[in-house]
């Protein structure tokens, strides 16, 4: 009876040893909006405000892991990278970045309920954002600017595919944040007239 006591207790002190070990690191990652040449503003003109948002993403990507695809009809998630803010919110963030520094004069923020109205609102369904390990991510959005006062609106659709070029989850996230500003530069060129 002592043995198997004994024994039993060996079994479960390597159990709880084995489980003590180290688990992966969690690595998270960020969109960056892209320099681009700013825009000189135009003395005495008064500054257009622009707000950006609300942004739908697919289901499929709509959560904290980083979502390969990795055939036409499979995708995966990865556990242990992870983004550093729901896409829903970095994606109108890098774009209303990359909009300031295109656009002058103007103010360009992310989109609040609470915010007062701006002169343009920029929605964006992005329909695809897929990322291909080492190969390259492709960004699909169609997008709306809603004038405030006159005028209908405007709408577009950008499809961006950008070569990743290495190997490895930063790669892959600069790539993402290359497309967006291909993105913004879209939605920029649609704005230029109507800030007129």
């Amino acid at each position: 009876m002592t043995m198997n006591l004994k024994r039993i207790g060996l079994v479960i002190g390597l159990a709880l040893a084995a489980g003590c070990g180290s688990s992966p690191t969690v690595r998270y990652y960020t969109l960056n909006a892209a320099e681009a040449p700013a825009v000189a503003a135009v003395p005495g003109k008064a500054a257009l405000t622009v707000t950006v948002g609300p942004v739908s993403v697919p289901d499929a990507v709509d959560r904290p892991q980083i979502v390969l695809r990795v055939s036409a009809n499979r995708v995966e998630r990865s556990e242990f990278d992870r983004w550093g803010e729901a896409l829903k919110l970095a994606i109108p963030r890098v774009v209303a970045a990359s909009l300031a520094q295109q656009i002058a004069p103007a103010q360009v923020f992310v989109y609040s309920p609470s915010a007062p109205p701006a002169d343009l609102r920029v929605l964006i369904d992005v329909e695809r954002f897929d990322s291909e390990p080492a190969r390259a991510v492709t960004v699909e959005a169609s997008w709306s600017i809603l004038p405030r006062v006159k005028g209908g609106p405007k709408t577009g659709r950008s499809v961006v595919r950008e070569s990743v070029g290495a190997a490895g989850y930063d790669a892959l996230v600069a790539a993402h944040s290359r497309a967006l500003a291909a993105v913004s530069r879209d939605i920029a060129e649609a704005l230029r007239p109507m800030s007129r």
